[in-house]
């Protein structure tokens, strides 16, 4: 009898060992996942890869760079303009930008940066007409929500021609009226 409760309590004792076990092992899987997700390269933003840095298999040391993304929600053109003009622009300010790929096009744009300090000359001038000589970096952005329609044609570095209003009341010209190629449908 004595033996029968010794073989139980061995058979109980191994019950508990084999179910630490498999907790153990559940616990170790779950951990190997969470490490796993470590490996996984993600972004801030959503973007198109334009240059890669490093190949599969690379080691990288920390902060490495593995590529470098475009932000297509950020397009814009940098243009110069003299002094005179830019005293009548307005943050937010209507633009249109005509690229050089597509002049049949007049993309809606708007002002969205100004230089604080001038470009091309010397920082203190001392007359009016070295003054005058000065130019302002503008940038003139793409709305959102017309980058992301077209996110497939959106591309860095093309050129092209940027118009400003000056006026608040100043009409475009025909040619300037905002003219953008159809959309595609979207895949099935």
């Amino acid at each position: 009898r004595l033996t029968a409760h010794a073989a139980v309590n061995s058979a109980n004792a191994g019950i508990g060992q084999s179910q630490a076990a498999i907790e153990a092992a559940i616990a170790r899987a779950e951990r190997i996942k969470e490490n796993l997700k470590d490996y996984v390269l993600t972004a801030p933003r959503n973007g198109r890869v334009q240059y890669r840095l490093a190949l599969p298999g690379e080691v990288l040391g920390a902060g490495g760079k593995v590529l470098t993304l475009l932000d297509l929600t950020d397009v814009y053109m940098t243009i110069f303009l003299p002094t005179n003009d830019v005293g009548k622009l307005e943050l937010g300010s209507e633009a249109r930008i005509i690229p050089d790929a597509a002049p049949q096009y007049a993309v809606p744009a708007t002002i969205s940066f100004v230089a604080s300090d001038a470009q091309f000359t010397p920082k203190y001038v001392e007359t009016k007409s070295e003054r005058e000589k000065l130019m302002f970096r503008i940038k003139v952005k793409i709305p959102e929500e017309i980058l992301k329609r077209y996110a497939q044609r959106v591309k860095a570095g093309i050129t092209g021609v940027a118009y400003v209003k000056l006026a608040r009341d100043a009409t475009w010209p025909a040619h300037l009226k905002v003219n953008l190629p159809p959309t595609e449908p979207a895949p099935k």
